[in-house]
């Protein structure tokens, strides 16, 4: 897929450089650098996601669920 972005002259020279210096062309670079953002945030889709889904309902535990959850664990002495 083609696609046309706008960087700053100086980061489009930077990365040029280094793309040449690793025998590798800019949009392999630029692909790798996409990847592995995506790979470093994978959960701010999900995130934002839950945010919408979840923004217009109140967060509440209830005292039949937070009883279920206590009982559910089991004891730990400190």
């Amino acid at each position: 897929m083609k696609t046309a972005i706008s960087i700053p002259d100086k980061l489009f020279t930077a990365a040029d450089q280094y793309a040449r210096s690793q025998g590798i062309s800019r949009s392999h670079l630029y692909a790798k650098a996409v990847a592995q953002f995506l790979e470093q945030h994978p959960t701010d889709h999900i995130t934002r996601q839950l945010n919408e889904v979840y923004q217009n309902t109140p967060a509440q535990l209830t005292e039949i669920l937070s009883a279920m959850q206590f009982t559910s664990t089991d004891k730990e002495e400190w």
